[in-house]
């Protein structure tokens, strides 16, 4: 949060859309420092359970189940406006997309989409901030293990496992798909563990193709970060590529 909001400070936002915002804990933190905040994400069941999670908090948050192509419609944002002119107050002034979730966009097509999609939910001079894995370094190195994560609550332990699977290239992915696996082990006291495996697609973004997709998308200025304390981006060891931006002055 320190890191977002210092970010957040630079352009003055007051109004943030987060996008893929998960269980809303973003999203909440944020409300809860005052920001008017918007989130979406594209699974019913996560916006149930941030709509919980927000009731619970004590805090209004709009929240809308919408995929990245969908943003603009799902807030009734209008990006004809002009500078100026009266409803630009319905954009944006910053829009957050964390978790490494931008990589679940898997052609380059539909990623030029999401991020024209992010422009126009925003004001000129608004902020993007992107929090992806670094596949600058997963792709060099092959890397397929994560660290392992723990989980304890009220009598249950969980133990998530998770790796990469290398896919092909293709002529749409010249560095090949990613298979994400993640295998979760659960318990309840000393009870036997029950396992789960669920696996996705992912195309590894990386730095230079980041960067000419949002050029492309109207942002200039863009700065990578290592980390969300705003360590420098090494592509050879940074556990993550942190992206900010701004959307042009122009309409």
């Amino acid at each position: 949060m320190p890191f977002i909001e210092q970010e957040l400070r630079k352009v003055n936002a007051h109004r943030i859309l987060d996008t893929a915002c998960g269980t809303g804990r973003h999203a909440i933190a944020l409300a809860l420092r005052g920001y008017v905040v918007a989130a979406a994400d594209l699974s019913p069941g996560m916006i149930e359970q941030a709509e919980a999670n927000a009731s619970s908090s004590g805090v209004e948050i709009q929240l809308k189940t919408a995929g990245f192509s969908e943003l603009a419609k799902a807030f009734e944002v209008d990006d004809s406006l002009k500078p100026g002119v009266s409803g630009m107050k319905d954009r944006f002034d910053a829009l957050l997309c964390l978790g490494n979730s931008l990589p679940h966009v898997l052609t380059p097509v539909d990623l030029d989409l999401a991020l024209h999609e992010f422009s126009a939910c925003l004001r000129p001079g608004g902020l993007v901030l992107i929090q992806n894995r670094n596949f600058d370094a997963v792709m060099s190195r092959r890397e397929r293990w994560m660290e392992p994560q723990a989980h304890q609550e009220d009598g249950m332990e969980w133990l998530f496992l998770r790796f990469y699977d290398f896919e092909k290239p293709t002529e749409l992915s010249p560095d090949g798909l990613i298979t994400f696996n993640i295998i979760t082990l659960q318990r309840s006291g000393m009870n036997p563990w029950t396992q789960q495996v669920t696996s996705t697609f992912l195309r590894p973004l990386k730095q230079a193709e980041m960067r000419i997709a949002l050029i492309k998308a109207g942002f200039h200025s863009i700065e990578n970060y290592g980390n969300m304390t705003g360590a420098a981006f090494d592509s050879k060891t940074s556990g993550n590529l942190i992206i900010t931006a701004y959307r042009n002055e122009q309409s």
